[in-house]
C-alpha cells in the first residue's frame, strides 16, 4: 500500500497540472505595479491566454471546417472518379487482351491448317481457293497486328505440334515394394 501512495499522488499531481495548463490566464497589476498571474478571475483582470475560443475565432474555426468538409467531398469525389476510371482502363485492357489472344489462335490456326474452309447452312464446308485462303490468312495477321501490335513468328520448319515425350517409369525399389 505504500507503493501506491507516491504514485497515485504523482498522478494526482500531474492530472493537475494538465488542468492548471488548459485554464485561462489573467493578469492584472496591483497598487505597487507588479503584474499577477493567476487562472481565477479578480476585478481589473485582463485574460492573456484563454482555452475558450473568441467569437470571431468560433466563426473562422466553423468556416474552415466547413471548407474542409466542402474540400474533403470535392477529393472523395475526384478519388472516386479515378478508382471508376482505372476500372475501365483495366476492364478495357482485359478485353482487348482477350480479343488478342483470339485472334492469334485464329491467325495460327490459319497458317497451321493446309486448306481453309467456311461453313455451310446445311452443314457441309466450302474449302477456300488458294488465293482466298491467303487473303483469310493475311487478313487474320492483320487482325492481330491491330489487337497486339505484333504478329507471333512463324518457322515452318519447326512442328507445328510437337510429338509428346513419353512419361518415365519411377524407379522403385522391390525390397521396400514388397511387404513381409
Amino acid at each position: 500500500m505504500l507503493r501506491l501512495l507516491p504514485v497515485t499522488a504523482t498522478g494526482l499531481i500531474l492530472l493537475g497540472t494538465l488542468g492548471v495548463a488548459r485554464a485561462d490566464v489573467y493578469r492584472w497589476v496591483d497598487e505597487k505595479g507588479v503584474p499577477h498571474y493567476s487562472d481565477q478571475w479578480v476585478p481589473g483582470s485582463t485574460v492573456i491566454k484563454t482555452d475558450k475560443l473568441h467569437p470571431n475565432q468560433l466563426a473562422a474555426a466553423r468556416s474552415e471546417q466547413k471548407s474542409l468538409a466542402g474540400e474533403s467531398q470535392n477529393i472523395s469525389k475526384e478519388l472516386s472518379a479515378q478508382d471508376n476510371a482505372r476500372a475501365m482502363q483495366e476492364e478495357k485492357a482485359a478485353k482487348q487482351q482477350g480479343q488478342c489472344k483470339e485472334a492469334r489462335e485464329h491467325y495460327m490456326q490459319a497458317i497451321e491448317a493446309r486448306r481453309i474452309y467456311k461453313g455451310e447452312k446445311n452443314g457441309e464446308r466450302e474449302y477456300l481457293s488458294d488465293p482466298e485462303a491467303d487473303a483469310y490468312r493475311a487478313k487474320m495477321r492483320k487482325d492481330v497486328q491491330d489487337l497486339c501490335g505484333s504478329v507471333p513468328a512463324f518457322n515452318p520448319e519447326t512442328p507445328l505440334n510437337p510429338q509428346p515425350q513419353p512419361i518415365p517409369e519411377p524407379k522403385v525399389n522391390p525390397a521396400l515394394a514388397t511387404s513381409d
